[in-house]
């Protein structure tokens, strides 16, 4: 196994992150502004000081370096900072990596490029979203999201196959505990959103537990050697976040996308994992209906028709 850093590994993602890859056996440096005193094997640094980023990746000598540090939600802080924050959290930890001599590093991006939920509109050019779709960032959270990607890109056009690179957007996560009742990150539970479709549409319906994340990055550590580098990848549920099928919900939460949301029928997500699939085999263990007890859609589904048939 391997010797992994983790920036950002005490926010909601990072402590599953962190969990999960030490389950599987790895090593794990946690990075972040605040990190637990009890834990060994961390460090408390502010990283985008770049003389900071290169002492602690320097003096850790990670194997790999998971970058998931950044102001976490759009629009909490001026846009000036956030985008100020994440760029350079982004690139300083990218260089003192290179520099340091790590050979695997990977980037959290978001879907939040697409530019859904833009003010101004946003139609989606196919459904589901794939990542050749066109980035379209309208907030500097997004952009500096983008930012995150071209420098991954710019690292490996720098440094050739010395160094194995890659970026991945994680659906809206959901932590272990969220699926109990605690308030997810927009301040809703778990239920709420799905009772409540105009919720998650925002999101277009997207999730994905932070520990499919982990586990997508134990499986995306490992095969860096055996897939093209400079990758980015959609990292999400198998389904929507929602109790209908989307193409019923889009005409209604997101009208521009209703014409392309018809090719999302039964439980289709909006966001593809295919290609995470197909050049990692990796696909994720949980959903909202398992870790809710909520029957199965097809059941569901069955239930509901029999309802209407019976007049109530």
């Amino acid at each position: 196994m391997s010797r992994i850093l983790v920036t950002g590994s005490s926010g909601r993602l990072g402590r599953s992150v962190v969990a999960v890859l030490a389950e599987r056996g790895h090593e794990v440096v946690e990075v972040d502004l605040t990190v637990p005193a009890e834990h060994a094997d961390a460090y408390a640094a502010d990283l985008t000081e770049p003389a900071v980023a290169a002492d602690v990746i320097g003096g850790a000598k990670p194997d790999a370096v998971i970058h998931l540090a950044a102001i976490a939600v759009p629009f909490s802080a001026p846009e000036q900072h956030i985008l100020r924050t994440n760029a350079s959290l982004a690139f300083n930890v990218m260089q003192a990596a290179v520099d340091a001599g790590v050979r695997k590093i990977v980037t959290a991006s978001s879907p939040t490029v697409f530019g859904y939920g833009s003010p101004a509109g946003w139609a989606p050019e196919r459904l589901p979203l794939t990542e050749d779709v066109q980035p379209r960032p309208w907030n500097a959270y997004a952009l500096s999201k983008l930012l995150a990607e071209r420098t991954m890109e710019m690292f490996a056009a720098q440094r050739g196959e010395a160094v194995r690179l890659a970026a991945f957007r994680p659906c809206y996560v959901i932590a272990p505990e969220e699926w109990q009742g605690a308030l997810t990150q927009q301040g809703h539970t778990v239920a709420q959103r799905l009772d409540d479709p105009a919720l998650s549409a925002p999101a277009l319906f997207n999730y994905v537990d932070a520990r499919d994340v982990g586990d997508f990055l134990h499986t995306l550590i490992a095969a860096l050697d055996d897939i093209p580098n400079a990758q980015t990848f959609i990292v999400g549920a198998a389904d929507a976040l929602a109790r209908r099928p989307l193409a019923e919900l889009m005409p209604q939460y997101v009208p521009a996308a209703a014409e392309a949301a018809q090719e999302l029928t039964g439980t289709t997500p909006a966001f593809s994992i295919a290609k995470a699939r197909r050049l990692l085999g990796w696909s994720p263990a949980h959903d909202w209906r398992t870790e809710l007890g909520e029957a199965p859609a097809s059941e569901s589904d069955r239930l509901a028709e029999s309802l209407e048939g019976s007049g109530w």
